[in-house]
C-alpha cells in the first residue's frame, strides 16, 4: 500500500471537522451559548459559577444574584457568608465565592472594573482559566483568542478522533490547528448542544446522530 503523504492525516482531518460542523449545523442551528447576561462582567460571574454545575442551575441563581450584584463593588463588599449562601446550590460554593471576590478586587485595582480582552491578561485573574477566557471573549465581545474546551468539548472531540489528549489545553490546540479560525467560536456552541442532546457522556444515542458515519466510536457503547 501506497505512503500517505506528509501531512495528509491532518489534512484528513481538517476535512473532516469541516463536515463535522455543517452537519452540526443542520442538527443545532439554534446553539448558542446558554448562560444568561447582560454585560461582561454578568458572563465571567456566570461562567466562573458554571464549573461543575449546569448552566440551567446557573441562570436560576444568576436570575436573583445578578439583581443584588451589579458592579465588582458590589461582589468586593458582599459578605462572604453572604455571597456563599446566594451561589450555594451551584457546588463547590465556598471555592467559587473566595474566587469571584477575588476577580473583582483584582478587576478594581488592576482593569478599572472592566472585564480584560486579552488573554494574558483574563488569565491572571482568579478563578480564570482559557474555557473561561474564551467564552467571554467570543460572546461578550466577538473576540476570537481560542476554542472554549468544556467537558462537552472534550469529550465530543476525544470521540471524534480529533485529539488523542486528556488536557483541556492541548486538546484546544488541537482543534485549533484542524479548524478554521472563523469557525472556533461556532465549534464550541455546537458541540456542546450535541454532547448534551446526544452524545452524553454515559448513553450517547449513536443510532440517532448525524455523525454516526463519520464518528470511530460510533455504537461502541452499545
Amino acid at each position: 500500500m501506497a505512503k500517505k503523504p506528509l501531512g495528509s492525516a491532518q489534512l484528513d482531518k481538517k476535512t473532516k471537522v469541516l463536515n463535522i460542523i455543517e452537519l452540526l449545523e443542520t442538527e443545532h442551528p439554534d446553539a448558542k451559548v446558554a448562560l444568561h447576561y447582560s454585560n461582561p462582567l454578568e458572563l465571567l460571574i456566570a461562567t466562573i459559577l458554571s464549573a461543575q454545575c449546569t448552566d440551567e442551575r446557573v441562570n436560576i441563581v444568576t436570575k436573583t444574584l445578578f439583581k443584588k450584584y451589579q458592579t465588582t463593588q458590589d461582589y468586593v463588599k458582599a459578605d462572604v457568608k453572604e455571597l456563599e449562601n446566594d451561589i450555594r446550590s451551584t457546588g463547590f460554593y465556598r471555592n467559587k465565592t473566595k474566587n469571584i471576590k477575588k476577580c473583582c478586587q483584582m478587576l478594581i485595582e488592576k482593569f478599572n472594573s472592566q472585564v480584560p480582552r486579552t488573554m494574558e491578561e483574563m488569565l491572571e485573574l482568579p478563578g480564570v482559566a482559557r474555557k473561561t477566557a474564551n467564552i467571554v471573549f467570543s460572546n461578550a465581545y466577538g473576540v476570537i483568542e481560542g476554542i472554549a474546551v468544556d467537558t462537552h468539548v472534550r469529550r465530543l472531540a476525544q470521540r471524534l478522533g480529533l485529539t488523542e489528549n486528556e488536557d483541556p489545553n492541548r486538546i484546544e490546540e488541537d482543534l485549533m490547528q484542524i479548524i478554521p479560525k472563523d469557525k472556533w467560536i461556532r465549534i464550541t456552541d455546537l458541540l456542546i448542544f450535541h454532547g448534551r442532546r446526544v452524545c452524553t457522556a454515559k448513553k450517547p444515542n449513536c443510532s440517532g446522530c448525524v455523525l454516526n458515519k463519520i464518528c470511530p466510536s460510533a455504537f461502541t457503547f452499545d
